[in-house]
């Protein structure tokens, strides 16, 4: 081989394996994408994606042949032409991803999420995947290497980063509002034995075997993905090691027992009620999550934001104190109007409209789109879906060590220096409008 050839594979091999932080793809004229798992949110994931105009649901798949019958309703009835449709066996889905599309959207169990990921991007497709987007952190590494080699993006659909408290308090984040940033609290609180516990609760009580064989915090990135992008967690700042430990399970027994499920109430291998996790950063902050999905107790993200000018915090009630002093319910409503982020304001009143957890979930699915049609970067990266999502199988390591210390990988491999913050972003409606509104 001469010398100009091997030089050429070489930098054709790194080239292959770039960086995918502010990575963009070419712009598109119409989004094809094929649809796995159409359950809860996929089915949810269908409705949305037929609003929103050039996006072309070319297939759609599950294991049960009526849940795909159900979701080809909600394309016919928002009159968008047919979807090839997939079912029947675990491996059906392949045959979804060897179609010609740009974008493969995952909704399935958790174990489905970075095979599909990996699959489609090895196939020439963008991904994206419900949370969490991996269950280890071999998997997360997956995700990395795979994205980096195919130059494709792999997102995880974490829609509360699109929520519009969240979104309000990542502007004001940015415009200096609250100072430094030293500390940060996130959750998943939600009462979920009955859903857990139902055979037609999740197909297959997949999530309950979940629940029944893993003690650490099983679902993470409802509450760390919004605080995480106000931490400039990949860019600028990386989750450095982290601390777990579970309180004892007593919750699902009480409710088992209650509810006359004798079979469920002396589990042993159930996961703590309470787990909580604490995450040092590279610059210093700390970070407290939490999960708890067996307590009778309100739903709560907690979704809190500390510095030295001020604090913030959603649940109960959105509250923020500047200075000493919690702000008054008309300061409130002046804080909103002038750090309302661009997004709430494009898309906020039309979010809320088409629905999906009060509109996030749209402005999830339509900023997605969007980046992809226009051939911008995406909110959110396979460093971040690799890094949220790690804190799963770290947390569920220190707790079986007795709460050791664990260190987070960097999964950027020290891009995380030199990356600059996440922005504060826009849509225009002109390029990519809603239809059927």
């Amino acid at each position: 081989m001469n010398t100009n050839r091997k030089d050429f594979l070489i930098a054709t091999a790194l080239a292959a394996a770039a960086p995918m932080i502010a990575r963009s793809a070419p712009s598109r004229g119409k989004i094809r994408v094929g649809i796995i798992g159409l359950g809860m949110r996929g089915k949810g994931a269908v409705k949305r994606l037929s609003k929103i105009r050039d996006v072309e649901i070319v297939a759609l798949c599950d294991l049960r042949g009526e849940m795909v019958a159900k979701a080809a309703k909600i394309l016919a009835d928002a009159g968008r032409p047919a979807a090839k449709t997939f079912s029947g066996n675990e491996e059906i889905w392949k045959e979804l991803v060897a179609l010609d599309l740009d974008l493969v959207y995952i909704a399935t169990p958790w174990r489905w999420h970075t095979p599909m990921c990996v699959h489609a991007m090895q196939n020439g497709k963008h991904a994206a995947t419900e949370v969490p987007a991996s269950t280890s952190t071999e998997e997360c590494w997956q995700l990395v290497e795979t994205s980096e080699k195919t130059g494709k993006h792999c997102m995880m659909l974490e829609n509360c980063c699109y929520d519009f408290f969240e979104l309000q308090t990542l502007n004001m984040v940015r415009q200096g509002v609250f100072g430094e940033l030293t500390h940060a609290e996130g959750a998943y609180i939600h009462t979920l034995c009955g859903l857990i516990s139902k055979e037609n609760g999740y197909q297959g009580m997949w999530r309950f075997h979940q629940n029944n064989t893993k003690n650490g915090n099983l679902y993470p990135t409802h509450g760390l993905g919004p605080i995480a992008q106000c931490l400039n967690i990949n860019r600028g700042n990386r989750f450095k090691h982290l601390v777990s430990m579970s309180s004892q399970q007593a919750a699902f027994t009480a409710w088992a027992t209650e509810n006359n499920k004798p079979n469920m109430a002396s589990l042993e291998n159930y996961r703590g009620d309470m787990n909580t996790t604490l995450i040092k950063c590279a610059r210093g902050q700390t970070v407290m999550v939490q999960h708890d999905v067996s307590t009778p107790r309100p739903y709560s993200r907690i979704h809190l934001l500390q510095g030295t000018k001020g604090m913030a915090r959603k649940y109960p009630e959105p509250r923020i104190a500047l200075g000493h002093k919690w702000q008054t319910a008309e300061q409130m409503k002046e804080l909103e109007e002038k750090y309302r982020h661009p997004l709430s304001r494009t898309m906020g009143e039309v979010a809320r409209k088409v629905g999906g957890h009060g509109g996030m979930d749209f402005i999830m699915d339509y900023r997605l789109i969007y980046c992809l049609k226009n051939g911008l970067p995406l909110d959110q990266d396979v460093y971040d879906a690799a890094a949220w999502s790690s804190i799963m199988p770290l947390s569920i390591e220190s707790v079986a060590k007795d709460s050791e210390r664990i260190m987070v990988p960097d999964f950027t491999r020290g891009q995380w220096k030199t990356n600059t913050p996440l922005g504060i972003v826009d849509v225009d409606p002109a390029k990519l409008p809603v239809i059927g509104m």
